[in-house]
């Protein structure tokens, strides 16, 4: 349990080790997988052969040397957990009712400006001369930051939150050391600190923030650096120290890892199961009409300049039993997680989804590829990263890839653009591969389908070895890089009739540093970001 992180499965499981042989008694099905034979393509002396190649047995499937399975076809998501539904002003009322506000938000505004000011202040001298962050914080210094936190319900009060409506009761610390919520808004953050002060998990970014970054170090927070994997391990170290000590505040974790627009509940980071303590989910909702309080779509000014302007903002927060982790449970924060996430929606009503922090990476980005309607291009990243255990950063560059299809308004790319940024030519093998991604058979793909396609054939275990004999397979002259006419000639051999404009075009999709030879690294690199790529260059028919 040591090595867990907050997004990894706790079991790992090692692939078995999947080698082809060949045999050399003419059969063209040439493929075999026993374990005791040869790596794929090698000689007795260890060498790759170059005269082995594939057999490519079926038509309909252009990868069927790595295997027969196809990817998984799931239904385009729906859903989008981060939409604001109330973005810009709308209607008459709302429009109304600011301007009758307005002289209101300029007093919020001052009360807002004067608790910060008088909390960050406080919080100074609480932590002033304190050296010993690795224990809990002295009692005297708490005590000053009940300064912070009347100062903080004075946030929340000029914000519009005048009373918050409480459905059950926090349970004491010793029997539910660590408390997980849903995460909607800000608001959430401020509202905690003043009912629990507890010690919170926030990414390293947070630390820099005026005012708030002083205030959440005051807290003992636990930072982490979700892309890193070091960083990941050593929260979880830190929460299970915290949570086992009751002289520190207890935890609390928004296991979703970002704000979602409350109408769905997105998968959990396990950070807050693997310890395996007692938990507190906590429900928070907030009822509106003409106003959505969620952080989604929206900027921060724009968000903070319409809660100044309402009358009352509506905030519900419900406390939920606590969940006790029996002793299977104890050892799979799976288990745990999907539990206490079980209980959180059925609070809401909602419906839980397999989104993740990765695919609001993937929206921003998709914005900032000025992309038609962006919320098209999210996959539910979970759900990518237990199937094929890709990352949110490799499904960007995939993205940016797809991009550069030109998809339409719905998202969708057809076989010419499809074509044309992989550099391929109309043939029986191209419209194949596009065909692989097209499980819908509608004559244009989505992200959805390419991302899945790309990642179920690069994760494929023969993908790498493939990639290495097809490497050999092209230089021909066996001196570590391959030439423009060895790409010609291995080109033609799967893609007959290509002219050298379009041999130079591929050419210069592999050369990835520009300099006019493609060795062994642009190659491989070059796969990676095109992993579709290989059905084109791994060798076919039998062994020569």
């Amino acid at each position: 349990m040591g090595d867990s992180d907050l997004a990894s499965p706790l079991i790992q499981r090692d692939q078995p080790e999947v080698v082809i042989s060949i045999d050399h008694d003419g059969d063209d099905s040439g493929l075999d997988i026993p374990a005791s034979r040869k790596p794929l393509g090698e000689n007795d002396d260890g060498r790759v052969s170059r005269g082995f190649e594939f057999d490519h047995l079926n038509p309909s499937n252009p990868f069927r040397f790595l295997s027969d399975a196809e990817p998984p076809v799931l239904g385009p998501t729906t859903v989008d957990p981060f939409r604001n539904d109330t973005p810009g002003v709308c209607g008459l009322y709302e429009a109304i009712k600011i301007v009758i506000c307005l002289p209101i938000a300029l007093v919020r505004l001052v009360l807002f400006g004067l608790s910060l000011a008088i909390g960050y202040l406080a919080t100074k001298l609480a932590l002033a001369g304190w050296k010993d962050k690795h224990n809990p914080m002295p009692q005297w210094r708490c005590r000053i930051m009940w300064i912070t936190r009347i100062c903080t319900r004075c946030i929340l009060f000029s914000f519009g939150y005048q009373w918050i409506r409480r459905k059950g009761k926090p349970a004491r610390r010793e029997i539910a050391p660590i408390v997980v919520s849903n995460h909607v808004s800000y608001i959430e953050p401020i509202f905690y600190f003043y009912e629990l002060s507890p010690t919170i998990v926030a990414s390293e970014s947070h630390d820099s923030l005026p005012f708030v970054g002083t205030i959440i170090r005051a807290m003992q927070v636990i930072y982490v650096d979700r892309f890193s994997q070091a960083s990941r391990k050593n929260a979880v170290h830190e929460i299970k120290r915290k949570a086992s000590c009751d002289k520190f505040p207890r935890l609390l974790l928004f296991p979703e890892g970002t704000t979602t627009n409350g109408k769905v509940l997105i998968s959990f980071q396990l950070g807050a199961f693997i310890p395996g303590y007692p938990i507190q989910p906590v429900v928070v909702r907030y009822p509106h009409v003409h106003f959505d309080q969620s952080w989604g779509n929206i900027s921060l000014l724009m968000l903070m300049f319409r809660m100044f302007t309402q009358f009352h903002n509506f905030m519900e927060v419900e406390y939920l039993p606590v969940i006790y982790p029996n002793e299977n449970q104890k050892q799979n924060a799976v288990r745990l997680s999907k539990k206490t996430s079980n209980a959180i929606a059925t609070s809401l009503n909602v419906v839980q989804t397999s989104h993740s922090y990765g695919d609001l990476m993937i929206l921003n980005r998709a914005s900032e590829l000025k992309l038609e309607n962006p919320s098209n291009y999210m996959v539910e990243m979970a759900k990518v990263d237990s199937l094929f255990h890709v990352s949110s950063v490799e499904a960007m560059r995939f993205l940016e890839t797809f991009s550069s299809m030109n998809p339409d308004s719905s998202g969708r790319v057809t076989l010419h653009d499809f074509l044309r940024v992989l550099r391929l030519k109309p043939c029986t093998l191209s419209e194949g591969i596009f065909g692989f991604i097209d499980v819908e058979k509608a004559g244009s793909i989505t992200f959805r389908q390419f991302l899945f396609a790309s990642a179920h054939v690069s994760t494929q275990p023969l993908f790498q070895q493939t990639c290495e004999l097809s490497f050999s397979h092209c230089d021909a002259n066996g001196d570590g890089y391959i030439s423009i006419e060895e790409l010609g000639d291995a080109l033609k051999q799967r893609m007959p009739n290509l002219n050298k404009d379009e041999i130079r075009e591929m050419y210069s999709l592999l050369d990835e540093d520009n300099d006019e030879k493609i060795s062994k690294s642009d190659f491989l690199s070059c796969f990676r970001k095109n992993p579709l790529l290989i059905s084109i260059f791994a060798p076919n028919s039998a062994p020569t």
